[in-house]
């Protein structure tokens, strides 16, 4: 296995590792959503997948988990259900390019490891794509909200949090690992063969040409 392809391979497996931890801060944060407001300047809302939160500006911060799950919206419902997708296919990425990589001799056989590693990756950009369609859908939401002229301009509106800042960073390294761990396979189309077995290649071939000189 070539330079290049080890350490697209070492660079794609750090990458995936970092991109599931934004992921996995994105689904517990609770800043995915924020509202301050013109009659209490000091506090500002927060909204997240699992609670509310209050925070005042002398430092007070109180949150209170949704009291219900049947009575949470579909929107939560949906952001929770493909978050926690997320996480898990994900992990499941993460445990099936291990045993496949360059450093690692959990397995033998060259394409043995290049199809967990091809798996892996996929599994990676599968769950970048989870990530980015919960955050994105939540951000459209606010923006529909917020330049709705329906509702009067002095009703608070919800903004962007810095949850959905760190689901996009999230969900665009989780895609660009996977890239990353499939372009190291690419790069090694070649099956490297023993070394024990080019000497014997080497030795076998230095042999019948001896035997054709001495013929002649």
């Amino acid at each position: 296995m070539d330079t290049c392809a080890c350490a697209l391979e070492l660079l794609g497996m750090l990458l995936y590792v970092g991109a599931w931890l934004c992921a996995l801060a994105t689904t517990i944060l609770p800043q995915w959503l924020t509202m301050s407001t013109t009659l209490l300047p000091a506090e500002s809302y927060e909204l997240g997948l699992w609670e509310t939160c209050v925070v005042q500006d002398v430092g007070g911060m109180e949150c209170r988990a949704y009291d219900s799950l049947l009575g949470l919206s579909r929107d939560l419902k949906l952001a929770r259900l493909l978050m926690c997708a997320t996480l898990a296919v994900g992990m499941l990425g993460m445990l099936v390019t291990i045993p496949g990589l360059y450093f690692v001799n959990s397995c033998k056989g060259y394409r043995t490891k290049r199809t967990l590693i091809v798996t892996g990756g996929v599994l990676g950009m599968i769950s970048g794509v989870l990530c980015l369609i919960p955050v994105s859908y939540m951000a459209h939401l606010a923006v529909v909200h917020f330049f709705d002229d329906t509702v009067p301009d002095v009703v608070p509106r919800w903004e962007f949090g810095d949850a959905l800042f760190c689901g996009w960073a999230g969900g665009f390294l989780l895609i660009v690992a996977g890239l990353l761990l499939v372009t190291s396979c690419l790069h090694s189309q070649v099956e490297p063969q023993p070394v024990l077995q080019r000497r014997y290649q080497v030795m076998s071939t230095d042999v019948s040409f001896r035997n054709r000189s001495e013929y002649i």
